[in-house]
């Protein structure tokens, strides 16, 4: 069994060292893809690639959807892709016990594992706390695949594990998925993630910049989303923002996260 994580990043250059180095002892590999950053997240990841002695496979590349390329040909054999952003950073010493779980075989007949996420609105200078939103409520968007599930992953996609066509293996399919989110509170859980999603990311990023859109803001662009964009623009509303709709939900809470940031 081996876990292959592949990374797609822009501009991440604040915290992507971070979100790399926690999760490089869950993975046997990590492909770093690089979607032509002008900030220092290209250095960065190089100067990990030469201090992880090749664990960390870095490539820059115009076209986002390389990184699915990269992990295509994984399908149907004993390995687990997991997917992480610049700006998701993990519990290491929980991805450990993760790891010893999925060695165990404890998830052999899942498609997909879902962690529990804190979605940060806020974080201290020191790192020690930080507030934000909890999945549950929100949604979890982890990325943890079982590609043993799978005869293969037919392009075209957008980024890694995002759209193209699924062939599922015999006995499996889409509905086999594990939410440890709902079955383990977020102090308990191995598997869990700090998602930045609301933070200023880059150094070229202004102080007071509004966080980026998500994409499927600039993707998911089907006749549906158009319409209801087209009835919030007739009556003077904003642009709806999917981010803010699936990772502000539920009550503001504090929570201690020092633990992500000690590695």
């Amino acid at each position: 069994m081996r876990i292959i994580g592949i990374m797609l990043v822009r501009n991440e250059d604040l915290y992507v060292r971070q979100a790399a180095v926690n999760v490089l002892n869950f993975c046997d590999e990590l492909l770093a893809v690089d979607n032509m950053s002008d900030d220092a997240t290209g250095e960065i990841l190089r100067d990990l690639e030469q201090e992880s002695r090749g664990r960390l496979k870095y490539h820059r590349t115009e076209h986002p959807g390389v990184s699915h390329d990269l992990i295509a040909s994984y399908a149907g054999s004993d390995t687990w892709i997991f997917g992480v952003d610049g700006d998701e950073i993990y519990d290491p010493e929980g991805l450990l016990r993760l790891r010893l779980r999925l060695e165990e075989g404890e998830f052999d007949k899942d498609w997909v594992v879902f962690g529990n996420v804190f979605n940060l609105m806020t974080l201290e200078h020191d790192k020690s706390r930080a507030s934000g939103h909890l999945a549950p409520p929100c949604r979890s968007m982890t990325k943890l695949y079982n590609f043993s599930a799978i005869k293969a992953w037919h392009g075209p996609c957008q980024e890694r594990l995002h759209g193209g066509r699924i062939v599922f293996r015999p006995g499996f399919g889409e509905h086999q998925r594990r939410d440890l989110h709902k079955e383990t509170d977020w102090a308990d859980a191995d598997f869990r993630c700090l998602h930045l999603c609301f933070l200023r990311r880059s150094s070229k990023e202004a102080e007071s910049s509004s966080p980026r859109r998500n994409i499927m803001d600039r993707h998911a662009w089907g006749w549906r989303k158009i319409l209801k964009e087209g009835w919030r623009i007739a009556r003077g509303l904003p642009l709806s923002n999917w981010k803010l709709e699936r990772y502000a939900r539920g009550p503001l809470v504090a929570q201690p996260v020092g633990d992500f940031f000690r590695h």
